[in-house]
Order: structure tokens, then C-alpha cells, then sequence
């Protein structure tokens, strides 16, 4: 980056040199107007009204013509005769608490870049800002104006953002606001939902600028000899489709639960149905679900395992009874009856008859 101004930031007897970086850039494809039928380079020239003749540059001059019809014409030596207080020097006039800063104040952003033997100083006012939560308002002169400005930290560097003048912001005027609108409480539950399906962390990195990126391919296509890929439209309802605003933000909920895989609802938030009053209703109809479904999993997780010991319980008995058959006979078979049993039988048999006779 190149550095656009030197100077220094000033508060209370403190001195910090440093330097100004723009902290934006645009990436926008620029076009030159061209003859349609040839591609010639149009250029324009400066040519005065009066006489007729081209104007160099170098005889240009900056005029301001009155409502009545005045015309003073102002040259360089004016502008180099105004005064600018404030010159080299970033003058702090006070600290603010961030926010009360409204950010459509905010104009452009620049980086202050400490010089070498600054740094102390320098990270002294950062920790001061970020420890008491406040900005500090300050003047400075840049591009030969005047602007009020502000000084913040973000990711340990602090910036200067110019503030537009509060003269500058237009105040909003629409009659048709000051019109009575009736909202249900069925509404303001759903659209409360909406919002909570749609809540995630800010973080820029995950959009893109996807005119600029099909605007590029186009271009590209066009310098390669290709035909240009044609671009995806996405679907957007026109005024005329919405005809009922619940069923609208009841789908609008559904397609956002859909796109992050969650379930869509079943339609009981868009009648305000339940015990869920206020705002929150959607939210609590979504939480109770979930119990339910959280319950439900834990009773079918502590069935099974007594659902496995009965499954079990028949095949112990089975194999204890093989194991028994399997003791008695080694092929599984009814075991022998023991032929010291047959000869106990048969002397005692003996013994009888002898005893008869």
C-alpha cells in the first residue's frame, strides 16, 4: 500500500507521528466508451461555451454560479489561502462513547500507520480506546478539506473514518409511515421465527459480489472467443404474489429451516395455536419438538438393552442344555447306561431267587 498523507495525531500533549492508508479499494471492472461499429476510444473534449475553442487543463479554473445567476470563478491561489487549522495534525476534540456514533455518519476508512519511534505512544491511545469503549473525534484536513472524523481500533491498528457533516444526512420524510398498521400477534410470532431460522454469527468472508464474479466470466468469455455461460436467476416474488402475509412468512420460515437441513414446521406457528403467546411462540413450538424427540430416543435407547438380555436369557438356557447333553455324550447322543448299574441289578436279582427258593 501506498501511504496518501503525513502527519500526526494530537491529543493533549501527546505527539504520534504517522501515515494514512486507505483501508478500501474497489474491484469494479471499468469500461471505456467506444464507437459501436469500430471499437474506437471516444474522447471528450473541453470546450468553452462563449468562444467556442478547446480548453487545455492547465487553463481550467472552478467557477460557482449563484441561484440568481452569478459567476465567480475561483482559482488555485484562492484555495491555497483558506484556512485549514487542523493541516498536518489529526486534532482530537473529544472521546465518545462508541456507541453513540451513528454509523451512517460514516464516509471512508483509512489505516494510521505509526513511524518507528511512535510506537509507544501509538499503542498507548490504542489500549485507551479499547479499554474505555470510546472513539476519539478529531479534525483533519485532507485533499485541501476540512473533515471530522473518527478514531477506532480494529484488529490492533487504528483507523480514521471520515464522518459526513451532520448537515449532510438527509432526514427521512414519508408521509406513508405515519400510517396505523395493525399487526396480529399470530404475525409478530411468525415473523419473530423468521428471524430466529435466519439468526447466524455475521461473517462477511461467506458472501460474495456475484454480479462482479458473472460480469468477470463474461468478460472473459468474450476476450477467449467463448459463448458466454449462462447466469442462474434466482427466484424473487413479485409484489403481486404475496397474498396472505402469514402463509408468506410461514413458507419463508420452512425454506429457511430447509436450507440449513433442519424440519419445517407444521403449520401450528401460523395459527398461534399452543401456549406459545408473544414473539417467542415459534420458537418454543420448535424447543418442545425437540424434547420430544429427545425423549423418545432416550426411551427407545433404554429398551434395548432389556429387549437383548431376553433375547438372550433362550439361548443361555439352550446352551446350558447342550453343555449338559455334550457332558453326558461327546457326539451330542443320549449317554450309555453305566455297566456297573446292569451288574448291581442282576445280583440283586440273584440274591431274590435264591432267597424264594
Amino acid at each position: 500500500m501506498r501511504a496518501i498523507w503525513k502527519g500526526a495525531v494530537s491529543f493533549g500533549l501527546v505527539n504520534v507521528p504517522v501515515r494514512l492508508f486507505a483501508a478500501t479499494e474497489e474491484h469494479d471492472i471499468r469500461f471505456h466508451q467506444v464507437h459501436r461499429r469500430d471499437g474506437g476510444r471516444i474522447k471528450m473534449k473541453r470546450v468553452c461555451t462563449v468562444c467556442g475553442e478547446e480548453v487545455q487543463y492547465s487553463d481550467l479554473a472552478k467557477g460557482y454560479e449563484s441561484a440568481d445567476g452569478r459567476q465567480v470563478i475561483l482559482t488555485d491561489e484562492d484555495f491555497e489561502a483558506l484556512p485549514l487549522a487542523t493541516g498536518h495534525e489529526i486534532d482530537v476534540v473529544e472521546f465518545v462513547p462508541s456507541e453513540e456514533v451513528d454509523p451512517i455518519l460514516f464516509a471512508r476508512s483509512y489505516y494510521l500507520e505509526p513511524d518507528a519511534r511512535a510506537i509507544k505512544p501509538y499503542a498507548l491511545l490504542r489500549e485507551a480506546l479499547e479499554t474505555t469503549e470510546r472513539m476519539a473525534v478529531v479534525k483533519v484536513a485532507l485533499r485541501q478539506r476540512e473533515s471530522l472524523a473518527v478514531l477506532r481500533v480494529k484488529d490492533r491498528v487504528i483507523m480514521l473514518q471520515t464522518l459526513l457533516w451532520p448537515d449532510e444526512v438527509r432526514s427521512p420524510d414519508f408521509e406513508v409511515l405515519e400510517t396505523d398498521v395493525e399487526l396480529r400477534p399470530q404475525e409478530l410470532r411468525m415473523a419473530a421465527s423468521l428471524v430466529e431460522s435466519m439468526a447466524a454469527d455475521f461473517d462477511p468472508d461467506q458472501f460474495e459480489d456475484e454480479y462482479q464474479r458473472a460480469l468477470s466470466d463474461l468478460v472473459e468469455a468474450k476476450l477467449e472467443g467463448a459463448a458466454p455461460v449462462p447466469q442462474e436467476v434466482p427466484e424473487t416474488a413479485g409484489a403481486g404474489d404475496v397474498v396472505d402475509l402469514l402463509s408468506a412468512l410461514q413458507a419463508s420460515v420452512d425454506r429457511a429451516r430447509a436450507s440449513r437441513g433442519e424440519p419445517s414446521g407444521n403449520g401450528a406457528e401460523a395459527g398461534g395455536g399452543g401456549n406459545g403467546g408473544g414473539a417467542g411462540g415459534g420458537r418454543s413450538a420448535t424447543k418442545t419438538a425437540a424434547r420430544s424427540a429427545t425423549k423418545t430416543a432416550t426411551k427407545a435407547a433404554a429398551k434395548a438393552p432389556a429387549k437383548k438380555a431376553a433375547a438372550k436369557a433362550p439361548a443361555k438356557k439352550a446352551a446350558a442344555k447342550s453343555t449338559a447333553k455334550s457332558t453326558a455324550s461327546g457326539d451330542g447322543k443320549p449317554a450309555a447306561k453305566s455297566p456297573a448299574k446292569k451288574t448291581t441289578k442282576t445280583a440283586k436279582k440273584a440274591t431274590s431267587r435264591r432267597r424264594t427258593a
